[in-house]
């Protein structure tokens, strides 16, 4: 039982470390397609920021992610065949240059496995799936509209300036807005992982108490009752969790994701210095906001919308909407495939049972 619950903890770390260069494109796309930083100065700015996440946060991201499944029906097998998952779909789309949700893939794989398990479909909190499920769309749409407005409102503001000196001032800006949407990034995306370490604990917590045993202090996750709800909310993590988790992500956003950052960076529009400001202090913005709310919403389509809309501030076929359709698919398709993807992989586990 413990040596499982330690190969559920590195694969976790593993996929932690994937998310990392997998989703190091959201925060770094813009600064260096604008040439404010090479690619390597950029990545360990993106990756310094998403550990200094750790410190601003607090754990409604990584609760809400615990509780996605009903804990009657979460063991360490389920655990383990979401995590696979998640790590193969997040390998397959960055192969391929595809900047889909490490997120919902987590997500889905998570659920897909705990429906393999029960069989049915009503182990899934519904309504914690339906809000993910709609922040797929939400969260880009408010990303794009957020940059919009910034974008319109910082042109006004400089029509006067001198072109040479601003472009040269908004190059400092991004600096400030990459490091927001990074602190955004780890605080967001870290904390699913270590919500899905919070449930391994909490099974494995039960399997010891339920033998006779006692719960090492390095695995005593502690919840408390949310007086709005009346239901449990973990309220304390042993401290090694955070600080793993936070420091696999930045190491893996320090490995960066060329093709993706590709992607983000030229293939949707081409991206000034303002308009990265704007993008990325956007997409920041939307991160802190779903943060506070406890809603764990992808990095990767927040900041996608954030560049549509600087895109729509020059005109509708600035934006390549072929390519935008393209993520569409994968964005929706990710949560259905890696629950599936899931499923099988439990049913292949409970075999060598």
């Amino acid at each position: 039982m413990l040596s499982f619950l330690i190969i559920i903890i590195i694969l976790a770390v593993i996929f932690d470390l994937i998310n990392g260069f997998h989703d190091a494109a959201n925060s770094i796309a813009t600064i260096v397609s604008t040439k404010v930083l090479t690619p390597f100065q950029a990545v360990v700015w993106a990756a310094f920021f998403n550990v200094v996440a750790y410190f601003i946060f607090d754990l409604n991201v990584a609760d809400t992610v615990a509780k996605t499944v009903k804990n009657s029906s979460i063991n360490l097998e389920v655990i383990f065949a979401g995590l696979i998952a998640a790590i193969s779909w997040n390998l397959l789309t960055w192969w391929f240059g595809i900047p889909s949700s490490s997120s919902h893939t987590l997500i889905g794989g998570f659920a897909g496995a705990a429906i393999a398990h029960a069989g049915s479909f009503t182990v899934v909190a519904q309504d914690k799936i339906l809000q993910i499920f709609a922040f797929i769309f939400i969260a880009p749409f408010v990303g794009m509209i957020m940059a919009y407005i910034i974008t319109i409102i910082i042109v006004n503001i400089c029509r006067k300036s001198n072109p040479y000196r601003a472009d040269k001032w908004f190059k400092r800006l991004q600096l400030v807005s990459s490091a927001l949407f990074s602190i955004g990034h780890g605080g967001n995306d870290s904390q699913k992982v270590m919500g899905i370490i919070s449930a391994a604990l909490l099974v494995y917590a039960t399997q010891v108490t339920a033998a006779g045993g006692e719960i090492p202090h390095w695995a005593l996750v502690e919840q408390t009752v949310d007086a709005a709800t009346g239901k449990a909310k973990i309220a304390h993590i042993p401290t090694w969790v955070p600080i793993v988790c936070y420091t696999a992500i930045g190491l893996g956003t320090m490995m960066g994701g060329w093709k993706i950052v590709k992607t983000m960076g030229t293939r949707i529009t081409k991206v000034t210095p303002l308009e990265g400001v704007s993008a990325e202090t956007a997409g920041a913005f939307t991160l802190f906001i779903t943060e506070k709310l406890g809603i764990p919403v992808s990095t990767t389509h927040t900041i996608t919308g954030s560049i549509i809309g600087v895109g729509l501030t020059k005109r509708v076929s600035a934006v390549r909407w072929g390519v935008t359709i393209n993520l569409l698919w994968a964005w929706i398709l990710t949560i259905p495939v890696s629950a599936l993807l899931a499923a099988l992989v439990y049913y292949i586990v409970t075999l060598f049972k």
